[in-house]
C-alpha cells in the first residue's frame, strides 16, 4: 500500500515586499523570531538556503527531542522548499505571491508519518494542534515582515 501523504496549506497576505517577507524564513535570526518556541532550527554547517543546504528541525518533547533532518530542494526569488526526513517524511514549501497589499505568503507543509504507531498518535492528539500552530506562526511572521518591511522603508 502507497503512503497517503497529508497537506496542510496556509496563507496569509502581509503588507511588505516580497523581499522582506522571504527575508524571514531565509534569515535564521529572523526564523527564530517567528517559529514555534517549542521548534528549534540548527544549520548543519553554515545557514544557508541555497539547493543542497542542510538544516535540523529539533521539537523541544522533554527525553524525545525529536528530529528532522532538511535540505533545501528548491530555490528561487520568493521560493524555498525543504526537504525533511525523520519522524515525518515531506516537504515545506514557503512562497512569496504578489497580492493587491504587498505579498501573499503561501506555506504548504506535506508529509506522511511511515510509523503507523505514530501516525495514529499524530492525527489523533497532534494534528489540529498542528494546523492551529502554522496560522499562529504565519501570523507571528507577518508581523516580523510588517516590521522588517517598515524599518527598510525609512
Amino acid at each position: 500500500m502507497a503512503e497517503q501523504y497529508q497537506i496542510f496549506e496556509q496563507s496569509i497576505d502581509i503588507q511588505a515586499s516580497a523581499t522582506s517577507v522571504e527575508q524571514c524564513f531565509t534569515d535564521l535570526g529572523l526564523m527564530h523570531r517567528w517559529l514555534n518556541p517549542a521548534l528549534r532550527c540548527e544549520p548543519v554547517g553554515d545557514w544557508r538556503t541555497e539547493v543542497g543546504s542542510r538544516s535540523r528541525f529539533v521539537i523541544q518533547v522533554p527525553l524525545l527531542m525529536p528530529a528532522l533532518q532538511s535540505v533545501v530542494v528548491e530555490r528561487e526569488p520568493g521560493l524555498v522548499v525543504w526537504q525533511f526526513e525523520g519522524f515525518f517524511k515531506g516537504r515545506d514549501r514557503w512562497e512569496c505571491c504578489p497580492s493587491e497589499v504587498g505579498t501573499r505568503l503561501l506555506n504548504r507543509f506535506e508529509f506522511v508519518i511511515p510509523n503507523g504507531l505514530v501516525r495514529y498518535g499524530f492525527n489523533t492528539f497532534a494534528a489540529d494542534w498542528t494546523k492551529a500552530d502554522m496560522k499562529a506562526q504565519l501570523r507571528r511572521l507577518k508581523r516580523v515582515a510588517e516590521e522588517v518591511y517598515q524599518q527598510t522603508a525609512r
